[in-house]
């Protein structure tokens, strides 16, 4: 039901950020979204995607409207029109199919993340049906980050509290264009005094206000935070009380910090050996905060990366106080989406979940003890590919395009391509769901209510539906539920999975007791009591109860249970890769008018960022003659697949390496792939390893590529007026 005309306050849902919006109504249409300035989050600021995107999304003439069943053979673009209950019903039907000729881990679902209910809602309908498997796309964004916290047992994820530090120590990562919001909170910062130390091969305008920044070869990041840390305990700067009450395992830390000094690490990353001493210095005169982003998760060493970096957060002392890493808190009695999760309530039997795929291999990551439950995709798509370690033949994706997302593009497509049964729940028509027998159409965050955290604030947040979903689009929850019910009958028992009947139960019981459940409808958010350094009395969620330096998690399953580097898979290479394969690839480098793949049909971003570049370094434009607009095709090493890519010479990428975005697509483009072969760089990258051992994420970043110039008869995209 579209709300009375008016301002009403809500959080924008378009990534983690979770920023404070305020959203104008006039006529019934939403007629503005912008920034919440009493927000204590965002404090007012928001990106452009928050302004032009959520809106134009809602209104696009390019929404799936109903249901529709496919009409013809796969990727025809024939489609049949049909109600919300033929829909779930069919879905009903064949999965149960599937589910009796193949069994129960026959089926997996497919999600971006946990972090909204989507991911929730599918997880659980897939264990209502017996099975453990679902993906999502955290592997290639955040997983190793996310591990190595859990590992070490710091809690600071998304807790960075730029807005009180003394020196940002910021790596693999540009602010500006991930987190437009917390660039806007950092260059505030920086004018009141504050130092930047940065690691990035990418000049980046965070690097531009550095005070230090080091220019390491892609890959070689931990050397850093290792030879960092040796200065550190070498020179006694580090926190001395709290690392010897709140951490275990320093003097196994020293001394593999002790193999890291700064000159051996200068030739190891091509840094200054000077530049690593006074980082080192710079940053343990705190309070000091890590910053840090995707550009360390993209590599098979992605863990034990993040890791050297959070033992350094973590000695320095820099753990929960201001101007530091701040743990996430939460509210007495809430629940966010991952917990559901782990919740015992809702679990598998364990013989059962532990089938989920990847587990052997990746236990941290995969099944009943990985970080979200989920399974290590590569194996899933071997599965489906093979029937190995058993078939994988129908899946249910929701809210995310793994056909453009996922590496290897034509093995996504070719894995997609051969199910038995695909469903997908999506705004508009993607390479993913052309290719599915039944698509459904998904409200957007204008239209749906939904409750999360702001772990960099300390508040609970709160989605507001403020207009009705536009043509027969519905919620997740709705949708996923009503299936659920639909099963029951057909001998499925759902409501262990699904015990509650509206969004208004699940609301509640995700937020507790704590929360004023009237209060955060009003202003968008409600605060909660939370105590810095609460470590004291309740220790750290570790098996030691410290931050675990070495750690006895990683011991277990037979990982080095200290940080460590890796040599650049670049750097590995034979002579003949190397000089058939001249330069280095960064893949991934975010664009601040896209987030992953979405909103590639909208003409305010396509006129922003019309393109998928491949920027060079001017030196290595006149190497390789290459000029300003040129079309070449990427192809990295080992791997057969070429992407096609404009050039865009820029002194920012140094010498020897090239930058390029994801996820892109033409959603006016012929054909089901809809350009994904054609401009998407993952149509050049292996999804098949090497992967991290934690993690399983594949290395996608710092490999050798080459680039040959692109046929005038072969450009995939025009100049347009």
């Amino acid at each position: 039901m579209t709300k009375p005309d008016g301002i009403y306050p809500s959080t924008c849902w378009e990534c983690s950020t979770r920023c404070g919006s305020l959203v104008t109504l006039e006529n019934g249409h939403v007629a503005r979204v912008g920034p919440n300035p009493d927000h204590p989050g965002s404090k007012g600021a928001f990106c452009v995607k928050g302004i032009r995107a959520l809106p134009e999304l809602t209104y696009s003439p390019n929404r799936i409207a109903r249901p529709m069943r496919r009409a013809g053979p796969r990727g025809s673009g024939q489609w049949d029109e049909i109600s919300w209950g033929e829909a779930l019903e069919e879905m009903a039907d064949r999965l149960l199919a599937v589910r009796a000729e193949h069994g129960p881990e026959s089926l997996i679902g497919a999600v971006s993340s946990a972090f909204f209910s989507r991911g929730a809602m599918v997880a659980l309908l897939m264990r209502s049906l017996g099975s453990p498997n679902w993906m999502m796309n955290q592997d290639l964004c955040g997983g190793c980050r996310a591990l190595s916290d859990k590992v070490t047992g710091l809690g600071i994820v998304g807790g960075e509290d730029v807005d009180n530090t003394r020196c940002a120590l910021i790596a693999g990562r540009n602010p500006s264009a991930a987190d437009p919001v917390q660039w806007m909170g950092l260059k505030k910062v920086k004018e009141n005094g504050a130092k930047f130390i940065v690691i990035d091969p990418a000049e980046t305008p965070a690097a531009k206000l550095a005070d230090i920044w080091l220019r390491p070869k892609p890959g070689s990041d931990a050397a850093i935070a290792l030879a960092m840390t040796h200065v550190i305990i070498e020179e006694d700067l580090y926190d001395r009380n709290f690392v010897e009450n709140w951490t275990s395992g320093f003097d196994e830390l020293r001394e593999r910090a002790a193999q890291y000094t700064p000159a051996r690490a200068a030739e190891l990353a091509g840094v200054s050996a000077d530049d690593i001493v006074a980082a080192a210095r710079l940053y343990s005169d705190g309070p000091s905060c890590f910053v840090s982003g995707h550009g360390i998760d993209a590599f098979a060493n992605g863990v034990q990366t993040f890791r050297a970096f959070h033992c350094l957060v973590a000695i320095t002392g820099n753990i929960d106080r201001r101007g530091g890493n701040i743990r996430v808190k939460r509210p007495r009695g809430f629940r966010n989406y991952i917990d559901i999760l782990h919740d015992p309530e809702f679990a598998l039997p364990p013989a059962v979940a532990e089938k989920a795929l990847g587990t052997d291999a990746f236990p941290l990551w995969a099944g009943p003890k990985g970080w979200q439950t989920s399974v290590h995709n590569p194996t899933a798509l071997d599965a489906i590919l093979t029937g190995k370690p058993y078939p994988v033949r129908a899946m249910y994706v929701s809210g995310v395009n793994i056909a453009v997302t996922y590496p290897d593009t034509r093995k996504v497509l070719a894995a997609l391509n051969s199910l038995d049964f695909l469903a997908v729940a999506s705004h508009m028509m993607t390479p993913t769901s052309e290719v599915a027998d039944i698509v459904l159409p998904k409200t957007t965050g204008l239209e749906e209510e939904e409750v999360s955290l702001e772990p960099s604030a300390q508040i609970v947040c709160y989605t507001n539906p403020v207009k009705a979903p536009e043509g027969e689009a519905r919620t997740d929850f709705d949708f996923t539920t009503d299936l659920a019910r639909r099963l029951e009958p057909r001998g499925i028992d759902t409501r262990k999975f699904f015990p509650w009947e509206t969004k208004q139960d699940f609301n509640e019981y995700l937020l507790g007791d704590e929360i004023d459940w009237n209060l955060l409808k009003k202003q968008g958010w409600a605060p909660f009591d939370f105590s810095l350094g609460n470590f004291e009395e309740a220790g750290f969620k570790t098996p030691s109860g410290k931050i675990e330096l070495w750690s006895q998690t990683l011991d277990d399953i037979g990982v080095d249970p200290l940080p460590g580097y890796e040599t650049p898979r670049a750097e590995r290479s034979n002579a003949s890769a190397k000089r058939n394969f001249p330069l280095i690839l960064i893949t991934g480098a975010r664009e601040k008018t896209y987030h992953h793949s979405r909103y590639r049909d909208q003409a305010w971003a396509r006129k922003m960022s019309p393109f998928p570049l491949l920027k060079v370094h001017p030196d290595d434009a006149h190497r390789f003659d290459l000029s300003d607009g040129d079309w070449v095709a990427v192809e990295t090493a080992g791997f057969e697949g070429a992407c096609k890519l404009k050039v865009a010479v820029t002194p920012e990428t140094d010498t020897g390496t090239v930058r390029t975005g994801m996820g892109w697509w033409l959603p006016e483009a012929d054909g089901p792939e809809k350009g994904a072969l054609d401009v998407n760089v993952n149509v050049a990258l292996s999804y098949d390893g090497p992967w991290d051992p934690v993690t399983g994420s594949a290395d996608t970043r710092g490999l050798l590529c080459r680039v040959t110039p692109v046929p005038e008869s072969e450009i995939p995209m025009r100049e347009t007026a």
